[in-house]
């Protein structure tokens, strides 16, 4: 995937009341970013998950997901993520469809979410996955949990079951990590063990609190 410009995020940031004190938590799939969010909220920090707000905004879709594409892909009020993710995975024109749909409603509902942390004038994280892919988000800072590719594509293996070649593809409609990287205000590494990444997560936290002190 080509990098998007680091910038791009940031060209709106003066229209929005929002993401004042916002950090976007980013990486690529099977980076770790699950497992920081986790140590971040032991500090005491809010964690807005895009993930799971949009998991929850699919499902509230389920009757637009299963007309645009097909009754197969839902169950009841649910929608089958394995089967719709493999499509859209594979189909570029697919997945714009679905981004379509959702990206402003997950947009809306996090921006809504974030005007309130912000009262409290203190850093929160933002877990937003695709935050330099998509380049919706107006928040000036963002902290990266990078890991290798090789280390990246053997975790995606273990962790979901898939193939190389399906791992592969699911890594590579995302923004090379190194590239990220390029455009990030934190990186956590984590390429070594839990306790590294912790000691590695309390040094970004410092850092954090210095910047917004």
């Amino acid at each position: 995937m080509a990098m998007m410009p680091c910038s791009l995020n940031r060209l709106e940031s003066g229209s929005y009341m929002a993401f004042k004190y916002a950090i976007a938590l980013t990486g690529s799939i099977a980076t770790g970013k699950s497992t920081v969010a986790k140590f971040f909220s032991l500090f005491g920090y809010t964690i807005i998950d895009a993930d799971k707000i949009g998991h929850d905004i699919l499902n509230q879709q389920h009757k637009n997901i299963a007309q645009m594409f097909g009754e197969h892909m839902t169950q009841g009020e649910t929608v089958d993520r394995k089967s719709l993710g493999a499509l859209v995975f594979a189909d570029k024109e697919q997945r714009k469809k679905l981004e379509g749909l959702l990206h402003p409603l997950i947009f809306s509902e996090i921006k809504r979410l974030s005007s309130e942390e912000d009262k409290l004038e203190k850093p929160y994280l933002v877990d937003i996955p695709l935050f330099f892919e998509n380049g919706r988000y107006p928040i000036e800072k963002s902290l990266l949990v990078y890991t290798t590719k090789y280390i990246q594509l053997r975790r995606l293996i273990m962790r979901d079951g898939y193939d190389e070649k399906d791992a592969k593809i699911r890594i590579e409609t995302q923004m090379d990590i190194d590239e990220k990287r390029l455009c990030s205000s934190y990186i956590i590494d984590n390429t070594d063990d839990l306790i590294a990444l912790k000691h590695e997560c309390m040094r970004v936290k410092e850092k954090i609190e210095k910047d917004f002190a």
